[in-house]
């Protein structure tokens, strides 16, 4: 029913927000407005409150927000700070408990989920994706909406929370298509590492090719922000000579081990290079990839807006951003209407 739909967009997220919205009134026929306004205040030592302005009693209340959003500031201590994906979580329960348990029920769309990449424990480290969606369960959601997430046998921590994970993988493989139909020939489809592999597999399926992968040797001994460093990609597959090659992944953040991969895939003879990419962080600034493609290491980057991206790189000849907006309004009129998603989720 239209009358109890709410949609609470957060300031991580307002573009995508403002084109869900009108997606919604095409869909439903209507010039309702499904937005509920929340203003955000912070205080000057840094803490925050969240306020719900207008009523969401007995409303299905989707939650949109983008931990990712580095561009929003705030002033603390007389000093600018960027917010941080912690920020934004925490900003997201203030909204939580400003409905004071009001709304019939709470979805959180949250498409780059928080703490993604920390998803399963190795010895004395903390587990946080687990927990904060246990949180969010303790806190009253019903259901978390999330995009393509590193691993989505993470749904295994919050067994009675609903937790559906969508796929970008169609929009980012039509546009690549629409771009290239007249130049892609003899394609090849290549995984960066195994964890890659089922999207690799996927685009590989859908268009009828060959499948590789790389695997990547890391020095246990050493670890650099945060991660082990990889000494070696070793190839097993087809023969990549003479082939226009698509390497995917679910997000790129520095870029340097995606750069590595297109260089090996170019000592070997690659063709063009089209990289896939739901999720692009550049946590590092772009240079390697503009002295990539100055260099023809690559040649264009396919992502989505489902997280932020600063608009300088937005400018950048080698990157195209496909619009999921209105797959996201999509799933909230189907989940809102009471009718089953699978159409949109076997659309990965």
């Amino acid at each position: 029913m239209e009358e109890d739909l709410g949609i609470i967009v957060m300031d991580s997220i307002k573009d995508i927000g403002k084109e869900v919205q009108k997606e919604l009134s095409r869909i439903r026929k209507t010039d309702t407005d499904y937005i509920v306004p929340v203003r955000m205040d912070r205080f000057s030592n840094g803490e925050a409150k969240a306020t719900i302005l207008k009523t969401v009693r007995n409303k299905d209340i989707y939650i949109l927000t983008d931990k990712g959003n580095y561009d929003i500031t705030y002033e603390m201590y007389g000093f600018k700070n960027h917010m941080s994906p912690d920020d934004h979580y925490q900003d997201l329960k203030r909204v939580i408990l400003a409905m004071c348990g009001h709304a019939r029920k709470v979805t959180v769309v949250m498409p780059f989920l928080y703490e993604s990449r920390q998803h399963r424990k190795k010895s004395r480290e903390s587990l946080d994706c687990a927990y904060a969606l246990q949180e969010l369960a303790g806190m009253g959601v019903s259901e978390i909406v999330t995009f393509d997430v590193h691993d989505p046998n993470l749904c295994n921590a919050v067994p009675l929370l609903a937790f559906e994970n969508v796929y970008a993988t169609n929009n980012i493989l039509e546009e690549i298509v629409r771009d290239n139909q007249d130049s892609m020939h003899n394609l090849l489809v290549v995984s960066p590492d195994f964890g890659a592999m089922e999207r690799a597999r996927y685009f590989a399926e859908m268009l009828t090719c060959d499948v590789g992968v790389f695997y990547k040797r890391r020095d246990p001994s050493k670890i650099v922000n945060g991660k082990n460093p990889i000494i070696e990609h070793a190839y097993m597959g087809a023969d990549i000579k003479g082939r226009d090659i698509i390497v995917v992944d679910d997000m790129i953040a520095s870029g340097g081990s995606m750069i590595e991969v297109a260089q090996e895939l170019k000592q070997r003879g690659a063709n063009k290079i089209y990289i896939a990419s739901t999720f692009c962080m550049f946590t590092e600034g772009t240079e390697i990839f503009d002295k990539a493609h100055e260099e023809n290491v690559f040649d264009k980057i396919y992502t989505t807006n489902l997280t932020y991206i600063n608009k300088n790189i937005l400018k950048k000849e080698w990157i195209k951003v496909v619009d999921c907006s209105k797959k996201i309004a999509g799933v909230i009129n189907l989940l809102n209407n009471g009718k089953s998603i699978s159409p949109i989720l076997d659309d990965k």
